[in-house]
């Protein structure tokens, strides 16, 4: 309402109401919304992770053409017939400009079509289809298994050298996972079937016939990140019992058991989610090679096969599964973070 001014001069009228319009002179309607810490997160996940997705496709695309020679004739053979050749490399579009075989690519990501296999003249995508299967199998159980051995041992190990404790256990604990931390999964693999499948003939040699066959490459895939988790974790506990907070509690008389389970494994666990999103996307790296020494049908034996007979369209198919794999996990364990640690979200928004 206008009036007289405690300045002598006319106050300026109201301003009309406006449907939507925030009280108070805030945001415009519906940019009030990207101020929520959650919403400014996800919006910049999401914008990352389309990025790297877009250089990932590019990647895969220009792999192909950056292979010295004639991929197609590197294929076929030297001996294939020169018109088999240009026939197969006018069915895969390698006569077009290049640019014109980029948009094609690109749109036939968007229907699911990621070629053709140059071997066996089937849709790349049904390879992929046929596949991803026993390799997300695979490492799920191998990430599950490495979990269930890392909390209970880093959190033990924790407790049991606190406060400079038990010097010898640390020691042997640390050089113990250190050491099967550092062994690649390959010869971690090889040194399994030799004791556990030819010695004593425990567990098939290779192949996916039977629960059986599970053990050996899953402790292969989940050995060393194991013992990483648990270090890790181990750090991790022993840091939130030095804070004021669980010093506090227990100064309260708290019980021990609910001290460590309110205040230390929480924080503990929540810290390690960082590095356990690493160390996933790790171990989907790590079936290519797990899955040839084991000879599991999964895309790790695939995208090794299809590079020794130069399919290169099969192998452009795997490495863009592989990489938009580890991509999205990346961002699904951003998400489980930001829920587990709502900090995380305020600090980077």
């Amino acid at each position: 309402m206008a009036g007289a001014s405690l300045y002598g001069q006319a106050d300026v009228p109201d301003a009309p109401d406006v449907p939507g319009a925030p009280a108070g002179g805030g945001l415009p309607y519906g940019l009030d919304r990207l101020s929520n810490p959650w919403t400014r997160f996800l919006t910049r996940r999401l914008a990352r992770l389309l990025v790297s997705v877009f250089v990932v496709v590019t990647a895969t695309f220009l792999m192909i053409h950056l292979i010295p020679g004639d991929p197609v004739r590197a294929a076929l053979g030297l001996t294939a017939p020169a018109d088999l050749v240009e026939s197969r490399r006018e069915s895969l579009g390698l006569n077009e400009p290049l640019i014109t075989q980029y948009v094609s690519y690109l749109g036939g990501l968007f229907t699911g079509d990621l070629g053709t296999s140059m071997i066996s003249g089937t849709p790349v995508s049904e390879i992929i289809a046929d596949r991803l299967p026993q390799t997300a199998l695979l490492g799920s159980l191998a990430f599950l298994t490495a979990v269930a051995i890392a909390v209970p041992l880093g959190l033990a190990m924790a407790l049991l050298t606190r406060d400079g404790r038990r010097r010898g256990v640390e020691l042997g604990f640390t050089s113990t996972a250190a050491v099967m931390s550092a062994i690649p999964e390959f010869l971690l693999g090889v040194a399994l079937v030799a004791v556990f499948a030819v010695s004593l003939g425990w567990f098939p040699v290779a192949g996916m016939s039977g629960a059986s066959s599970f053990v050996l490459p899953v402790l292969a895939l989940a050995l060393g990140p194991a013992m990483a988790l648990a270090r890790i974790l181990r750090v991790e506990a022993l840091r939130v019992l030095g804070e004021d907070y669980v010093r506090t509690a227990r100064a309260k008389r708290l019980p021990r058991r609910l001290v460590y389970r309110r205040h230390v494994f929480p924080n503990a666990l929540t810290s390690m989610l960082t590095i356990g999103g690493l160390v996933l996307g790790a171990m989907l790296i790590g079936t290519v090679l797990v899955e040839n020494v084991f000879a599991w049908p999964g895309l790790g034996m695939t995208i090794v096969e299809s590079i020794l007979q130069k399919d290169y369209p099969l192998v452009q198919g795997v490495v863009l599964v592989y990489g938009t794999s580890v991509l999205f996990l990346n961002l699904a364990v951003d998400v489980v973070l930001g829920i587990a640690d709502p900090r995380s979200t305020i600090r980077e928004s």
